[in-house]
């Protein structure tokens, strides 16, 4: 048996190998809290899901391009290398002399696999930047909201990207520790790139050692750590806004407000009072305003805010509460809530988003960056907010508003992908399988058949991550790892930069594309600018043939301890922040002459389109929250083991509370069926009084499985067949995949069998 380092998203490990196959993983040995997701590994590179040479939708074939209406249903014709490249080079030629560079989606949002230089998103953009450009994404679809507000009120995305506020400087200083959306150990099992030392458990447990309070308000109970013993309030969803602006109300209506500290660092504050106040609308933010609203008592609003000004408090909001309809408000809300506690900048003290949305966030920052593949320039810079993929492909030359910007979607006619799966990440699946019906040709590069590459017309096979060599890294993992290649390609698989170069020589620009690098020649260069970009701790970095043999590099940190905002809180007119004012916008002028009006200009209770208080409740009584799964990444590894014995009957499950299984006759096991307006999927039910009444919890992931009877029904548990495809607000197009209404029942009709993981159909070509 060999043994080979390698990495992934959810921990570093050591491959055991025999006979050129994954037999099992070892844990990196110095991860203290080591991910079991790792264990799905072996079975998952090995799958019969794996695809295994280039394919080409039969009805592509027989009768050209377009006829899109075929796709996710028709079998596949498997064709050789030579033809699928000389297929794919051919449509890359003809759409951009007779459409242009913009007509060309350069997808790949999403996680694709760790590894720097491998990294296909990147590979991808930099094949197509080289060739003339294309139309790219922007944000995202875990904080995309945050990433494009925060800058406006914050200067920076800093408070949800990090560093923040460190872990140890909240075990020794913080008291209170207040989690909007909790903060469940789950999320904090992955990172984008790898997480070789999974640190914020033993964090949690420092935070129980010390004695730190900790407040989980969210609908579910499990998303309070544990080992802290936190006090649970269950919030009505989507109401975490109302409750922010409650609790400051009550510290300004009693007077315990920090005025210095607004009048300082704060813009706006007056400006954002007469709202708060009820003096602009007749209607104060209050506790007894607010309490119908969350489902938390007036009593406990006010017990609680005025627990927040009398100590050390740390405030945080989870990364899925921007993920809403209106998902700014209730960052903004937070901001303003901190600011009137005073205690930004102040070790232990203050506020940061997404405390357990993912590994190493709150961890302190490190003396230098992991290597980072270089990008080339898209030159014609046409981009559409990553979560309308659906819009840009049904509305070509529509127009859409995006942070202070008006624009027209592109006539997309070749949907390229690597590295994601839209039809797990994205809203409305159904609307998205007509999107994706429309362009003339589809492209994908997918090692496994999931949905995204059963909806292509070209499918180039893909190598996982263990059959090539790379470089592991993230920007907040204090590890870099030499992840060895494992085993040979599986099947006829190759990897993305071979797959582009192949293609890129077809077309004449492989010069540009590759800078004359294989994959060994580009892994050395990458790590040599990493080297230089060390400055002082670059004599403790070896060389590369070391590193390569020693298999991983510690980066020390910075400073075991760090305070989001410390300088500015010390001295703001010597450290201003980067908006308009140099202060914390509390009142954006900027969003203001934006005009929209699903975005005022400062915190504001809008109800969203779909909520328990709303009137969809009366046909669609439960709130769907689509959680992270705790047994895979995302839809990562979903024909694995490990989430395999997540399912229920072979089904995503879905948790229930007692009261709302029991009004249905709904028992635990039972096969039901989850449904609104926008489609329908069966699930496999968990009842548990860990989830409020009048919520469900059906998490993400679950690969995509129409039924042969409802296209429109996933038959695996895919929650997007039931959330809505609508930005966030007109600033951010943010995903708002949390708020959506569902009615749940006892499925009693016809069950047909889970075929996610069975390939489709090969026909002969």
């Amino acid at each position: 048996m060999n043994l080979v380092r390698h990495h992934s998203h959810w921990g570093a490990f050591l491959a055991e190998v025999e006979d050129g196959r994954i037999v099992g993983v070892r844990p990196f040995e110095r991860d203290p809290d080591p991910s079991t997701l790792i264990d799905a590994i072996p079975q998952s590179v090995h799958s019969k899901s794996r695809i295994a040479q280039p394919m080409v939708r039969e009805g592509w074939l027989k009768h050209g391009r377009g006829h899109g209406e075929g796709r996710g249903r028709e079998p596949f014709v498997p064709v050789t290398w030579d033809r699928a490249l000389d297929l794919v080079a051919s449509e890359i030629d003809r759409v951009r002399r007779e459409h242009g560079h913009a007509a060309i989606m350069g997808g790949s949002q999403g996680w694709s696999s760790a590894g720097i230089f491998h990294e296909a998103r990147v590979q991808l953009h930099r094949f197509l930047a080289a060739g003339g450009g294309y139309t790219d994404q922007v944000m995202n679809y875990s904080f995309g909201a945050a990433l494009a507000f925060l800058p406006h009120i914050l200067g920076t995305p800093q408070a949800v990207v990090g560093p923040l506020t460190s872990w140890s400087s909240i075990a020794r200083h913080s008291k209170l520790l207040v989690l909007f959306g909790g903060a469940n150990p789950k999320n904090t099992q992955v990172s984008k790139g790898g997480c070789a030392s999974h640190s914020t458990g033993p964090w949690i447990d420092e935070l129980a050692r010390a004695g730190v309070e900790v407040i989980n308000i969210s609908p579910i109970r499990e998303d309070g750590p544990e080992p802290v013993r936190p006090q649970w309030l269950p919030i009505r969803p989507n109401t975490d806004t109302a409750l922010l602006l409650a609790l400051t109300h009550t510290l300004v209506s009693e007077g315990l407000h920090d005025r210095a500290f607004l009048e300082r660092h704060c813009e706006g504050y007056e400006r954002v009072r007469p709202y708060l106040m009820g003096e602009s609308d007749g209607t104060p933010k209050s506790a007894d305003w607010a309490a119908p609203i969350t489902g938390i008592s007036a009593d406990i609003i006010r017990a609680l805010a005025r627990r927040m000004a009398s100590t050390r408090t740390m405030l945080t909001a989870s990364w899925s509460l921007q993920r809403a309809h209106h998902g700014e408000q209730p960052y903004w809300a937070m901001v303003l809530l901190a600011s009137a506690i005073g205690q930004i900048g102040l070790p232990g003290g203050g506020f940061g988003f997404g405390y357990g949305s993912g590994a190493g966030i709150g961890d302190p920052p490190l003396a230098f960056a992991a290597p980072a593949m270089e990008g080339i320039k898209n030159p014609i810079n046409v981009t559409i907010p990553a979560a309308r993929i659906s819009d840009c492909l049904l509305n070509p030359g529509a127009p859409f508003d995006f942070n202070g910007k008006r624009s027209q979607y592109p006539d997309i006619r070749l949907v390229y992908w690597a590295g994601g799966n839209p039809f797990h990440h994205h809203q409305d699946t159904n609307k998205l399988r007509r999107a994706f019906a429309r362009p003339e040709t589809v492209v994908v590069h997918e090692p496994w058949w999931t949905a995204t590459a059963r909806h292509a017309d070209i499918v180039l096979p893909a190598t996982t991550s263990l059959e090539r060599n790379d470089i592991g890294g993230a920007r907040r993992d204090n590890f870099i790892i030499a992840m060895h290649r494992a085993i040979a390609p599986v099947g006829e698989a190759r990897d993305d930069f071979a797959i582009f170069t192949g293609l890129a020589e077809r077309l004449g620009f492989a010069d540009v594309y590759t800078k004359g690098r294989d994959e060994d020649a580009w892994l050395r260069h990458l790590y040599e600018q990493c080297r230089h970009s060390a400055g002082a701790n670059a004599a403790a970095v070896p060389d590369f043939d070391s590193f390569w043999s020693q298999g991983y590099l510690e980066v020390p940190a910075v400073t075991d301890e760090y305070v989001l905002f410390a300088d500015f809180r010390a001295d703001p007119d010597k450290h201003k922040l980067k908006t308009p004012s140099g202060r914390i916008e509390l009142y954006s002028e900027k969003i203001a002459g934006f005009g929209y009006e699903d975005c005022p200009p400062h915190p504001t209770w809008m109800e969203p389109w779909e909520w328990l208080g709303g009137p969809d409740a009366k046909n669609y009584p439960l709130h769907l929250v689509s959680s992270q799964p705790r047994d895979r990444l995302h839809s990562q590894m979903d024909c694995g083991p490990v989430s395999a014995g997540g399912k229920v009957a072979d089904r995503e499950a879905i948790t229930l509370n007692p009261a709302d299984a029991k009004a249905r006759g709904i028992a635990d096991g039972d096969i039901v069926r989850v449904h609104n307006a926008r489609g329908s999927c069966l699930a496999g039910a968990i009842i548990s009084d860990a989830i409020s009444a009048g919520v469900v919890r059906l998490s993400c992931g679950a690969w995509f499985d129409p039924a042969d009877a409802d296209p429109t029904m996933c038959v695996h548990g895919n929650s997007n067949v039931l959330t809505r495809d609508q930005g966030t607000s007109k600033l951010a197009q943010g995903p708002s995949s949390a708020t959506a209404l569902v009615e749940v029942e006892r499925f009693t009709g016809t069950v047909e069998p889970v075929r996610a993981f069975v390939p489709p159909r090969v026909a002969v070509g």
